[in-house]
């Protein structure tokens, strides 16, 4: 049975609305994943739907954007940690840095807006940390990326289901 399957069978016990928070902080779905099942599988408003998957989506920023540079600090005192964090550091900013030094916390609030894989709040904190971004602009810039994300998501959901007149 695929993951994405086990995992709304996990959730089919517990009410739609919590499945759909937890849904959209999983690293794996996000608010990309949550919002078509809130709206598609659960039948939740799409503006319930919305706020549910935000919810969601931004409950793990908080703790990723604080714990990652200890948990990274404490993961470099062994070799293979040197090693990842000083690849992952030096491969991120030789790729990214150009974009963040131009347009600043402005490329991070785009990046976790853009609803595709490898982007959304998870991978935001991480560039976030790499990058240095301090706690107050990284917070700021990942919630209004998730809040753009998050009506993308719920317009392409509408869009897809022919329900685009539920909005208006």
């Amino acid at each position: 049975m695929p993951f994405q399957e086990q995992l709304l069978d996990a959730l089919a016990s517990v009410p739609s609305w919590l499945a759909t928070v937890v849904l959209s902080a999983l690293p794996v779905s996000e608010l990309r994943g949550a919002i078509p099942v809130a709206i598609g599988i659960y039948g939740i408003d799409p503006l319930d739907a919305y706020f549910l998957a935000i919810i969601g989506n931004l409950l793990p920023v908080i703790p990723l954007l604080l714990f990652l540079e200890p948990v990274s600090a404490y993961l470099r005192q062994f070799r293979i940690g040197e090693v990842f964090f000083s690849w992952l550091f030096t491969r991120t900013r030789k790729k990214h840095s150009k974009k963040m030094e131009r347009y600043g916390n402005l490329a991070l609030t785009l990046f976790v807006a853009i609803p595709l894989p490898v982007t959304g709040a998870w991978t935001g904190c991480a560039a976030a940390f790499v990058f240095g971004v301090k706690f107050r602009p990284a917070l700021t810039a990942i919630t209004a990326g998730v809040l753009i994300s998050g009506i993308i998501v719920t317009i392409v959901t509408l869009a897809g289901m022919g329900a685009i007149d539920l909005l208006i």
